[in-house]
């Protein structure tokens, strides 16, 4: 008897230039906004998915991922869902919104713990908490998706995603560079196999042959 399951494909996103990024902040949990180059970003990112057949967006709270999400499901014509647990770990804790500048004057031992990512500043999250809540958004995100059949969703979210998903959760190594709009297409023909790699933009990466086509 033939399967039902059809070949999941799914179009991770990371969200466009803010005014954080512009303005030189600790984000995180600053829930900040694109800029207007993170605008124009946004519409090149739609121009290069057009035709993808994206069916639902997934989206995390914050506001940078949610413009960009917007840009995206309006040019599909698909619906987005905000999925709360996709938002980026909250990893600065008091120095959160705070320009890169002040926080070397007034926390030079803050900033210099934060180059261990286990390092947990007072009041920040654990990167073992971002990556649990993460890790489990992600499994139900991909049982809707089986639920509900379709073959091609988006997801978006931070930096920190992913980096969790490409860490932890697929388990390949390390990113080498997350650009402003970067996506990868991730394929998965059955449930039992694992994800490859089918395209992507402004994202780096060196997971040897077995993860890409």
């Amino acid at each position: 008897m033939k399967s039902k399951y059809k070949t999941m494909r799914l179009i991770v996103i990371r969200h466009g230039q803010t005014t954080g990024d512009v303005e030189d902040r600790y984000g995180g949990a600053y829930d900040d906004v694109l800029s207007p180059e993170g605008e124009a970003q946004v519409q090149q990112l739609v121009a290069e998915l057009a035709g993808q057949g994206i069916q639902q967006v997934f989206t995390s709270p914050l506001k940078r991922a949610q413009q960009t999400a917007q840009g995206v499901a309006a040019q599909a014509g698909c619906p987005v869902t905000v999925i709360a647990d996709f938002k980026e770990r909250d990893q600065y804790g008091a120095l959160t919104g705070m320009t890169k500048t002040q926080a070397r004057q007034q926390h030079p031992d803050w900033v210099e713990a934060l180059k261990d990512r286990l390092n947990t500043l007072p009041g920040a999250e654990s990167y073992a908490a971002a990556s649990a809540r993460t890790s489990a958004a992600f499994a139900d995100v991909l049982a809707q998706v089986e639920a509900a059949g379709h073959d091609c969703v988006a997801i978006v979210w931070h930096g920190g995603g992913m980096r969790v998903l490409f860490r932890d959760i697929l388990q390949w190594g390390e990113l080498t560079q997350i650009g402003d709009c970067c996506w990868v297409e991730l394929q998965r023909p059955h449930p039992t196999q694992n994800f490859t790699i089918k395209n992507s933009q402004r994202i780096g990466f060196e997971f040897g042959k077995q993860t890409c086509e």
